[in-house]
């Protein structure tokens, strides 16, 4: 029986490692070498990996380490985001780059709405006050604002922008996106959705601003001040896509200055965010910041990243 090829993993178990239970998955279709032993034993293990399968981001793909896999073939990550990943400089080795596009679009879209809810709600800042011993009276101004029938901007319709839209059909949301490319007619009719040519008029007519786009050059700071002061001083931005979509400084200046409402973010940059970061420090902001960064995630979606990476990788 022919020995099966070595796939580079970062490590397992413990903080963003690989789960154990889901090994098997893998070594159906490769033999793992964890960073570790790799390390230990590169003399041995260089010339035998033909895949590296990243989890978390790790191992770190750089010039260093495919100078030393010389029969390395594939690159994949767990995931459908690549921004992490120097894909010139990988293409160079002639060396392929797979995703796991689709894995995370229910999970992520259920963020987005779990995010929009809690904010529209109060529910964590309604919490705190509710079981604070120093609470003696509950101000209904704290039960916050529906989300039925209220305008929903998504910026970013491709397959988690999606998800989330049928997600606010079922709201009777009124939905606005902006997309690359339009999406068809028949897709738009599904979810209600209506066309904005440019995200200025998107941004301008939304109570909530939802942010599905990949980080690419075009997206980097694609909300910042100039764009904030377009939206309503009632609207909400709720990031469901990368930290560095957003200019952050110019979102605290704009919650500290009441030109939008609040943001909801699952995603920051840093990620997560440091201790003495004005986001999560600044006493006169806090109450408009829902920050949940979801470094875990729901439980059937690595069981999925397993499949689907093991799969898309396999010499």
């Amino acid at each position: 029986m022919e020995e099966l090829p070595y796939a580079l993993m970062s490590h397992k178990g413990g903080f963003k490692g690989f789960p154990e239970q889901y090994e098997p998955i893998v070594t159906n279709h490769f033999q793992i070498a964890y960073w570790e032993e790799f390390l230990n034993n590169k003399d041995y293990f260089a010339p035998r990996i033909q895949a590296i399968l990243m989890w978390w981001f790790r191992p770190v793909v750089n010039k260093e380490l495919l100078d030393s896999l010389p029969n390395l073939k594939v690159v994949g990550s767990s995931g459908v985001g690549v921004d992490h990943l120097d894909l010139k400089l990988i293409s160079s080795y002639g060396i392929k780059v797979v995703n796991t596009p689709d894995v995370g679009n229910d999970a992520t879209a259920d963020m987005g709405m779990a995010l929009m809810l809690s904010s529209a709600r109060n529910v964590v800042e309604g919490n705190r006050i509710s079981c604070s011993p120093d609470t003696k009276v509950l101000d209904l101004n704290w039960v916050g604002n529906d989300i039925t029938e209220a305008t929903l901007g998504i910026v970013g319709m491709g397959r988690i922008g999606y998800s989330v839209a049928l997600r606010a059909k079922a709201f009777r949301m009124r939905i606005l996106y902006y997309n690359r490319n339009r999406r068809s007619i028949e897709d738009e009719a599904a979810v209600g959705a209506v066309y904005c040519s440019a995200v200025a008029d998107l941004l301008q007519q939304s109570d909530f601003i939802m942010l599905a786009v990949p980080l690419t050059i075009e997206t980097h700071r694609l909300i910042g001040r100039k764009e904030l002061k377009l939206m309503k001083p009632t609207a909400t931005l709720i990031n469901i896509s990368r930290g560095q979509v957003i200019d952050q400084d110019a979102l605290v200046e704009a919650l500290k200055n009441k030109t939008i409402k609040a943001a909801a973010l699952d995603v920051t940059y840093p990620e997560p965010l440091p201790s003495l970061h004005h986001v999560v420090i600044g006493r006169s902001i806090r109450r408009h910041v829902l920050c949940i960064s979801a470094n875990q995630p729901s439980s059937g979606i690595p069981l999925l990243y397993s499949y689907s990476l093991a799969e898309t990788t396999h010499c």
